[in-house]
């Protein structure tokens, strides 16, 4: 471990005996992370005494704790898996994907799993993608929740990236999703222009009433409101010409009407009607139904749509059902 200037061995000294391995190691190896050293422990990359030891071992006065692993993890890189992909729009730019509900777009901070994500999918499926995105994130210029489904541009090369990101930064790209909330909305039509910054004390939460957050525009139209026996609802088109971090859930939350099935901004995980019947949903009910865009290459307008995937039509028809 050279690079970091740690010796691979290290005796304990007496004021130490007593001490927990994983603690000795975080006092006696400051430049390496907390993580990193639980993750050499589970590893079986340090022994004592010459044999693999738990990180609850209680250390004597000179014992020998060998590290064996790097103190930095190896770099991260996606690798391809073979998992089916619903292809909307293919050539040899860029290629469209209908991302399901529940996958995960690429690994990263947050997200312990390398495996299972969309990146993996596109890598087996189509090998080679731009780069411009990093090892993690090859092909991806933009982003979908992981409860959220619909359509997600794809760039094959680094120029089609380019131009496609230039695209996105102009706010030229025209994205539209489909949303139930809960409650009717009192007008049929209208814009939230609400900045979106993270939530200081929830950290997976987005929010609107921080002070310095960043512009986030979206504009919402009621298709049909719905008087059910679980209450009301609103059926809405959202269209947006920012891309923040959960933008459509938390901007629409903030009107008081949260996305049906998004638990993190206040949407009931299960609905009740009086007659003690319940209906629940496991994902968001927010699908990116269309996008148009340029082609990167030949400069044409496409335009690709999807309809609602059957677990969200099915749930409006439970929904409206007497």
């Amino acid at each position: 471990m050279p690079e970091q200037n740690l010796p691979t061995t290290l005796t304990v000294p007496a004021d130490h005996a007593g001490e927990r391995l994983d603690r000795f190691l975080v006092s006696q190896a400051p430049e390496v992370s907390r993580a990193r050293i639980q993750q050499l422990i589970a590893g079986g990359k340090v022994h004592v005494n010459g044999a693999e030891a738990k990180p609850s071992l209680r250390l004597r006065e000179q014992d020998q704790v060998e590290l064996l692993g790097s103190p930095q993890p190896p770099p991260l890189k996606a690798t391809a898996e073979d998992i089916p992909l619903d292809v909307v729009y293919e050539d040899e730019a860029l290629a469209v994907i209908n991302k399901p509900a529940g996958m995960i777009v690429h690994a990263g901070a947050g997200v312990r799993s390398h495996s299972g994500t969309l990146v993996n999918a596109l890598l087996h499926r189509f090998g080679s993608l731009s780069g411009t995105g990093g090892e993690l994130r090859p092909g991806i210029v933009h982003r979908l929740d992981k409860d959220t489904s619909g359509l997600i541009v794809i760039a094959k090369s680094d120029l089609a990236h380019r131009r496609l990101a230039e695209q996105f930064a102009r706010r030229e790209v025209k994205k539209t999703y489909i949303a139930l909330v809960h409650g009717w909305m009192k007008q049929d039509k209208g814009t939230v222009t609400s900045a979106i910054a993270r939530d200081r004390v929830r950290r997976t939460r987005m929010t609107t009433r921080a002070r310095h957050g960043r512009e986030a525009i979206s504009h919402w139209r009621v298709l049909r409101r719905i008087h059910s026996r679980f209450g009301k609802f609103t059926l809405l088109e959202v269209r947006i010409d920012t891309g923040r971090t959960h933008q459509i859930r938390v901007h629409l939350a903030s009107l008081g009407h949260p996305v049906v099935g998004d638990g993190l901004y206040g949407a009931p995980r299960e609905l009740k009607d009086t007659r003690g019947g319940k209906l629940a949903l496991a994902r968001n009910f927010l699908h990116a139904g269309a996008i148009e865009l340029r082609h990167p290459g030949t400069g044409a307008m496409l335009g690709l749509s999807r309809p609602l995937p059957p677990p969200l039509e099915d749930f409006l028809s439970h929904l409206e059902e007497g």
